[in-house]
């Protein structure tokens, strides 16, 4: 099996395992050899090996059988002990000696970074601040990001920004991370994943290097760490991260932190922690509105128009996948990048009839697909509570009408059950959620204010 080969089969484990979990786990692995059934495959550490196997081991045998690839087990070896063939790795077995438990090879580096000595993840070149499309859900959140990505004096620390899938948290993030490294050559800029960190702080535990990582991490001017959320339960890496946090901000080095909730809402995140995010400022993304979305596709069709030797799509078609596609700007620009490419490959326009037809499935999963999130947010702005207060257990009316409200949307907008809306609302019963939606249904009955509320409500969140 050629390198090229191997590539095309790594990159299809994406969808299994997800971006993150693929940046971290896969992309670094390299297949040494194929050879008598074994896969034998080049890993940085035997940790790195060991969890390799254990969480993703049947997806990677599965694809490689799916490949033609005659594969009975695979093999993780330490960079350069792994043998040269598959007959070497046979003969170690046989002498009773295990080659993934080599000794610990020198820690393989993070590509991003422009210190070799910093553990970073990869940056996406196409996350700038050029290519991300400004509206009013995420102005706040562009905003701040450009203050901070100016390098200048530190003035809140750290800036949180959450929101929901596909929203621009990650995107603003590389953002930051390449205008620094553009502007201010001299910083040391790290990057990098929550579950990313927690590896790091393990293997660090495992080889007796925990100093050596403290020092690292200390030793940063931004620390930029990506789903946050990811830590919570995780008791000992909630408590380096506690403190490199505390560390870095007595330093008066700047912190930025992305999760797809506000920090209060984080459950089994220590309230320390907690506290500590919220102490800077905190950002919330909102779900795109048809505005945003129709610029997201324009700019995205004028890139197109020059990749499909100028392949013109109307102003219609857009502003149809605008207002049907509404789950998040992933799916939206994944809709848009199949239409150019079936158009592209059968020679004929885009027309609405062709979207209509080439899209059918992302259209018909776009239907009546609302988060309860995107409600609980829309409930809350529209009645000018927090949104921690509806989630929460406070009972005083001007908070548990509109939570009333939220949830009897929750139930006519999505196709949750009423544990599973309970679970959303702070942990309620479901016969509390059956209660408030009865509730908003015969006031609803009596009082008009409250029936133009929801009316309005309803066409904000399906628009």
């Amino acid at each position: 099996m050629t390198n090229e080969t191997w590539g095309q089969i790594r990159e299809g484990l994406i969808s299994r395992v997800g971006r993150n979990n693929y940046t971290t786990w896969i992309e670094p692995l390299r297949l040494s050899q194929l050879e008598g059934g074994v896969a034998l495959f080049e890993v940085p550490t035997p940790f790195f090996g060991d969890w390799v196997q254990r969480n993703y081991g049947d997806h990677i045998r599965n694809q490689l059988l799916t490949s033609g690839a005659l594969v009975e087990r695979l093999e993780f070896l330490v960079g350069t002990d792994a043998p040269r063939s598959a007959a070497t790795a046979s003969s170690q077995r046989a002498a009773g000696t295990r080659p993934a438990v080599a000794a610990p090879a020198p820690q393989t580096r993070g590509r991003a970074t422009q210190d070799d000595d910093l553990p970073g993840a990869p940056l996406d070149g196409r996350f700038t601040f050029d290519s991300f499309v400004v509206g009013k859900p995420n102005e706040l959140a562009h905003a701040a990001a450009r203050r901070v990505a100016e390098g200048g004096p530190v003035t809140f620390n750290p800036l949180f920004l959450y929101g929901g899938v596909g929203l621009g948290k990650t995107h603003l993030m590389h953002a930051i991370a390449h205008e620094l490294r553009e502007q201010k050559p001299d910083l040391k800029v790290l990057y990098l994943s929550a579950e990313q960190f927690m590896y790091r702080f393990i293997q660090a535990l495992r080889d007796k290097q925990v100093m050596d990582f403290k020092s690292l991490f200390r030793s940063v001017d931004v620390l930029m760490v990506d789903d946050v959320q990811f830590i919570a339960g995780k008791d000992s890496t909630q408590e380096e991260f506690f403190h490199t946090f505390n560390a870095l901000v007595d330093q008066n080095k700047q912190i930025i932190i992305s999760a797809d909730r506000a920090p209060g809402e984080i459950k089994d995140l220590e309230d320390r922690i907690k506290s500590r995010l919220q102490c800077g400022l905190v950002v919330d993304l909102h779900p795109t509105d048809y505005e945003l979305r129709l610029g997201i596709l324009q700019q995205k069709a004028e890139f197109y128009r020059g990749q499909y030797g100028g392949l013109a799509i109307s102003q219609g078609v857009l502003e149809f996948l605008a207002h049907r596609i509404t789950t998040n700007v992933r799916v939206l620009e994944g809709a848009l990048t199949r239409l150019y490419a079936f158009a592209s490959l059968v020679g004929r326009e885009i027309t609405l009839e062709l979207a209509q037809d080439c899209l059918a499935d992302i259209l018909r999963a776009s239907d009546r697909k609302l988060s309860i999130e995107e409600i609980q947010r829309k409930v809350a702005e529209h009645y000018n509570i927090r949104l921690s207060d509806m989630i929460g257990p406070k009972r005083l009316r001007t908070i548990a009408r509109p939570r009333q409200v939220a949830m009897y949307l929750s139930k006519q907008l999505t196709s949750r059950s009423l544990p599973e809306i309970g679970r959303r609302f702070g942990g309620r019963d479901h016969t509390t959620i059956m209660h408030g939606v009865r509730k908003i249904e015969e006031l609803a009955a009596i009082d008009s204010q409250l029936a133009d509320d929801i009316q309005l409500l309803k066409r904000l969140l399906q628009g």
